[in-house]
């Protein structure tokens, strides 16, 4: 039988600090490969050394002082997709209240970062659409402009969710323009001259023909019509996967050059003059090529500093993103996009939230919110197939997948303005076992710490702090556990 989250987590007697309410103790909450874990809470660590008995060990440290203080949490979330859309608008209005609320409250995973797709992505229905399709005639003053039922859909759902969760960021992303402003004329199946039709190879350069000036309004249009329906948007990237061309669903390549020359001539002065204080992500695609946002930074320093990263790199390393840091230490950076397939490992997306944390980035997003029990709605032609929502919504219900209750872990428990603490211990041996930690001060004083215990037995793991504190306690094995501990005295 289905129990709501927020039944669940009050059953539980689970609490959630907030600001101006501290924490006088310890907490402990935890969520296994199992699943007999999920958000429960368990044994709080103690004070001191305690007791590992035949446990194995582990010791932690973290730096809880000023000089151990990193990046700042904006947000945890997912992209809201059209399938998410779709299959949520299947519920019934309790249910699919009950369900944002477990999503954007403290009764749930307080998730406060949201993508979204601008038109469609691989998961919409068919057919694929922009918000100006204009049955593929040009429309350069985009008079035919309109989000269209979809459209109207998705930002009346994250209006919702914005209700729920003041802190939440939103952040848009394109998977294409609308197909008369490209080269070869269309949104997807085709991947000759997939590019937009803007002069930067085909004229004397960006701007110098074709649609820089409509791209850029279009950005403004989209802007307007979601703030009008109570959609505020934080943030945009100009082009999904920028480096990814593929014809069966909506894609659409977007040179380092030329992404840094439409931001800085074109869609960042449009959005100034429009009066929009929406920012300008850069690049939104893997780790593989740092020289692609390190080009539009360089070029586009005047609306652009942040960075958007997605996994798919192989052999993806999220030192990349320190490595990054060290060269550009003002520039912020997120993780966008990693998936959550059913056949993934049960800590995919502990392990994408994790690594980027570790390494400076101020907020993780999965791909994607929800789907339905098809893995969908997708596109019929293309794209992914398989990429499982952190909620799958059936026969009227919805239940939390694993990766829901991984990346819950760390959204509950680090709010946004949290801080990052510096700190020591990490480590997975090349099997693929090990224990991995992240810890923030919180804004109420409160620390978190969340430990990713890999081994198939539980270890008793010591926190050494830098302000002198010791902290001890058990993390079951093959979990995501997080410990609460009250303010430093």
């Amino acid at each position: 039988m289905f129990i709501p989250l927020s039944t669940a987590l009050a059953l539980a007697g689970l609490s959630h600090a907030m600001p101006g309410k501290r924490a006088s103790s310890a907490s402990a909450y935890c969520s296994n490969s199992g699943g007999n874990y999920q958000l429960s809470s368990i044994a709080a660590p103690v004070q001191g050394n305690g007791s590992a008995g035949s446990e194995s060990t582990w010791q932690l440290t973290i730096d809880d002082t000023s000089s151990g203080h990193k990046q700042t949490i904006v947000g945890f979330g997912a992209a809201v997709t059209d399938a998410t859309v779709t299959s949520f608008n299947t519920l019934d209005s309790s249910t699919l209240q009950t369900l944002l609320n477990d999503l954007m409250t403290s009764s749930g995973a307080d998730f406060a970062l949201m993508r979204h797709t601008i038109g469609a992505s691989d998961l919409s229905g068919d057919p694929a659409y922009t918000y100006d399709d204009n049955g593929n005639s040009s429309d350069p003053n985009l008079s035919n402009f309109g989000l269209g039922d979809r459209g109207n859909a998705m930002a009346t759902m994250l209006a919702s969710m914005k209700t729920l969760q003041s802190d939440l960021t939103i952040f848009g992303a394109p998977w294409s323009a609308p197909g008369w402003m490209k080269l070869n004329g269309v949104i997807d199946g085709n991947t000759d001259n997939n590019n937009l039709n803007d002069g930067y190879s085909t004229s004397a350069g960006t701007g110098s023909t074709g649609y820089s000036s409509a791209f850029a309004q279009y950005f403004v249009k989209y802007i307007q019509a979601f703030e009008n329906l109570g959609a505020h948007i934080d943030a945009i990237t100009i082009q999904n996967e920028p480096l990814n061309s593929q014809a069966g669903y909506p894609t659409m390549y977007v040179f380092a050059d030329e992404s840094a020359q439409l931001i800085q001539n074109y869609v960042g002065p449009a959005l100034a003059s429009a009066g929009l204080d929406t920012d300008i992500w850069a690049y939104d695609h893997n780790t593989d090529v740092t020289s692609y946002p390190q080009t539009v930074i360089n070029t586009a320093s005047d609306y652009v500093d942040t960075v958007a990263w997605h996994c798919y790199a192989t052999n993806v390393n999220w030192t990349t993103l320190t490595e990054f840091h060290d060269t550009n230490p003002n520039v912020n950076q997120y993780m966008t996009e990693c998936w959550t397939p059913a056949s993934g490992s049960w800590n995919q997306a502990a392990d994408f939230t994790m690594g980027p944390l570790q390494n400076w980035a101020s907020g993780v997003a999965a791909w994607t919110l929800g789907t339905n029990s098809d893995d969908g709605p997708h596109l019929s032609s293309g794209g992914c197939d398989t990429c499982q929502g952190l909620v799958t919504v059936n026969g009227g219900d919805y239940t939390f997948n694993t990766a829901y209750y991984m990346m819950a872990q760390f959204s509950k428990f680090m709010p946004p303005g949290a801080i990052v603490l510096d700190g020591t211990g990490s480590y997975t041996y090349s099997g693929g076992t090990g224990v991995q930690s992240v810890a923030s001060l919180n804004p109420d004083g409160t620390r978190t710490v969340v430990i990713e215990n890999t081994f198939g037995n539980d270890v008793y793991v010591t926190v050494t702090t830098e302000s002198g504190e010791t902290w001890s306690g058990n993390v079951p094995e093959t979990s995501v556990t997080t410990w609460i501990l009250p303010a430093s005295s």
